[in-house]
């Protein structure tokens, strides 16, 4: 056994709106930039995760009875880190009190599913897909293995097998952030974006704290739709949650400026990027959106 202190650990404390130790089981899944990474369930409120690795981590929590809670953290050094989330009750007119939560996975497919959670975490898609295959022909139903089979269609690219997983697993489980969040990438990766909405603001409604790739994909879904407004606001805060390490989300931020009439901010915006990632093919794209306002006339010449 390794000695827990060795590695960096996770520690999660689920509790009601009232602060209380939460009373009835929860599912606890572990998320690294935003794959699969581990998942079990609470006893008495509380579970721990020992972690491999350093880097960015999202704990989803799902119980019965309540709306699905989730919080990022920033695992930078080999230490325990206590993350406390509390559940709001679940006020959906399709919730019944006492009713079941997902179903529960048997040994062997419960093997199957870690199997593939770890082989996707190690980018290894062909073994992934073979657990994931025997995941499903013992709990096809199960919204756990139907999301991870749907994360690693997202990762093969195979957009339309994932969208199919993905609202299967939605219809499943309609209060699933992840979920949710998934299948709305899905769709903008398909430039299905007035279909993408729907799911993406449901996702942020469920979980406020939702990721910067939920918020960039709902921005770049309104900035299609013509939402310009909408696209700033989120893009912005995608932004912020990336400190300006995704050149792709400032490009949008940019984008959206413009839309609204907002040049000079654009054109700040677009400079920082250049000044940043310099090296870039996004540079090459900010200096052409650079140049195209300036031949417009929308911004001053530098």
């Amino acid at each position: 056994m390794e000695i827990r202190g060795f590695r960096a650990e996770i520690d999660v404390t689920v509790r009601d709106s009232s602060g209380q130790i939460i009373s009835v089981p929860a599912g606890v899944k572990l998320l690294r930039d935003g794959v699969p990474y581990d998942q079990g369930s609470t006893s008495k409120g509380r579970i721990f995760f020992m972690l491999h690795s350093l880097g960015e981590f999202t704990v989803s929590v799902d119980a019965a009875g309540y709306r699905s809670g989730q919080k990022d953290v920033s695992v930078v050094m080999q230490s325990k880190y206590d993350v406390e989330i509390n559940l709001q009750p679940d006020s959906s007119p399709n919730f019944t009190p006492g009713a079941a939560g997902n179903p529960i996975l048997a040994p062997k497919a419960k093997e199957a599913l870690d199997k593939g959670m770890q082989a996707l975490r190690d980018d290894d898609l062909d073994a992934a897909e073979k657990a994931l295959d025997q995941a499903m022909k013992l709990a096809p139903n199960n919204p756990d293995v139907l999301y991870v089979l749907g994360v690693l269609e997202l990762k093969k690219h195979e957009w339309t097998k994932a969208q199919s997983v993905l609202e299967k697993a939605t219809q499943m489980e309609p209060n699933s952030a992840r979920a949710l969040a998934a299948l709305g990438m899905v769709l903008c990766n398909q430039e299905k974006y007035a279909e993408a909405i729907p799911p993406l603001e449901k996702s942020v409604q469920l979980n406020p704290a939702s990721d910067r790739e939920t918020h960039w994909s709902l921005a770049e879904a309104y900035y299609h739709s013509e939402r310009f407004d909408e696209a700033l606001k989120v893009s912005q805060q995608a932004q912020a949650e990336s400190h300006g390490q995704v050149p792709q989300i400032d490009l949008l931020v940019a984008k959206s400026l413009v839309a609204v009439g907002r040049y000079e901010d654009s054109a700040n915006v677009l400079r920082e990027l250049i000044k940043n990632h310099h090296d870039g093919p996004e540079a090459a794209t900010a200096r052409r959106y650079l140049e195209r306002l300036t031949a417009d006339g929308k911004i001053r010449p530098q």
